[in-house]
């Protein structure tokens, strides 16, 4: 009932930064935890981050703690990823989801998922 549209990658510098945003339709926005989650060739997917459905609660993945910052605002139905000091490592397909669970989408699933958007970090 949720529609996801991801926006924002593109090509950066290793050590640059990065905004990503995922805009919601359809449902209630507030209904939903979202979170950010990466799938880099020939990798498994991988998540990144979550957020609670009011912004109360936010999650990140050990290695993208001290880089990431995930935020929402719920009267423009958005979802932003701060990404900063890009590595290589950080090049993948980044997916948004929502899910009324939190803790689903920190187990790595989620009910409604955008298409995702390209991020490549290079030298």
């Amino acid at each position: 009932q949720v529609q996801l549209v991801e926006s924002g990658g593109g090509l950066v510098q290793v050590g640059g930064s990065l905004g990503l945003s995922c805009e919601a339709s359809g449902g209630t926005f507030n209904d939903y935890g979202v979170g950010w989650f990466r799938q880099a060739p020939g990798k498994d997917r991988e998540f990144v981050a979550a957020i609670s459905r009011l912004g109360g609660n936010r999650y990140y993945a050990e290695s993208m703690k001290d880089r990431f910052t995930i935020s929402r605002d719920n009267a423009k139905r958005t979802v932003y990823l701060q990404m900063n000091n890009l590595k290589p490592e950080d090049t993948a397909v980044y997916y948004c989801a929502a899910d009324e669970r939190t803790y689903v989408l920190r187990q790595g699933g989620g009910n409604y998922w955008g298409q995702g958007t390209l991020v490549t970090v290079s030298q």
